[in-house]
């Protein structure tokens, strides 16, 4: 298993990120593949992230209730996702692909694995909000990611792929079923939003990298 794998604190200091570092072999014991997932993804569980710094998974099951602290790098822009935590309502919390490094809290999100469910859970590490997809906001704001929600239930549950030959991931909400784009096209702000609403994974707008920012 690879991954592109840098801490917080390389981040910071490095004038360039690092080059993916060699991970996990891959593994037999991963979810069972979803329907509708294009070619080269795949689902992936708790220990399929134990590979990254200070992750969840560290035996050869997984284990529930395990917790990874990562920032989501959007392919798009090169941007880190960063929850808006001083936006105003309606739109507080949402998440968007904005920051060029994952510089605190902002662009920190824990990754609560539920063996149950097979499914992980992101809580915000500025506001200790799980995000939730708002699957009833209207327009462009429509099943926008916000970090809103105190306990992590159907609205907060997302199913992450891996595509091991491109060393990227994608997220799918298990709400709508529908993976996460970054809004590259926006503008104002909502610009670079975090939205569940693509059928596929059709490219840079909804793949992601994943990078420790533990230790």
């Amino acid at each position: 298993m690879t991954s592109t794998l840098l801490s917080l604190a390389a981040v910071l200091t490095a004038s360039a990120l690092a080059a993916p570092a060699a991970g996990a072999a891959p593994r037999n014991d991963r979810p069972a593949p979803a329907t509708g997932i294009p070619a080269g993804w795949e689902r992936a569980g708790a220990d399929d992230l134990a590979h990254l710094g200070g992750a969840i998974g560290s035996g050869a099951r997984a284990r529930a209730d395990e917790t990874a602290n990562l920032a989501l790098k959007s392919v798009r822009n090169g941007k880190f996702a960063a929850a808006e935590i001083n936006y105003a309502a309606p739109n507080t919390g949402v998440l968007r692909a904005r920051s060029p490094y994952p510089t605190g809290a902002w662009e920190g999100f824990a990754f609560e694995w539920d063996e149950a469910t097979q499914t992980f859970a992101l809580k915000s590490l500025a506001n200790n909000r799980y995000v939730a997809v708002e699957k009833n906001f209207t327009g462009n704001a429509k099943n926008a990611l916000r970090a809103r929600s105190t306990t992590a239930g159907g609205w907060e549950r997302f199913e992450l792929y891996q595509n091991e030959e491109l060393n990227l991931y994608a997220l799918r909400s298990t709400l709508n079923n529908l993976f996460v784009a970054m809004e590259n096209s926006y503008t104002g702000s909502l610009q670079y939003t975090l939205r569940a609403r693509s059928a596929d994974v059709t490219g840079s707008w909804e793949q992601f990298d994943l990078y420790s920012i533990d230790g």
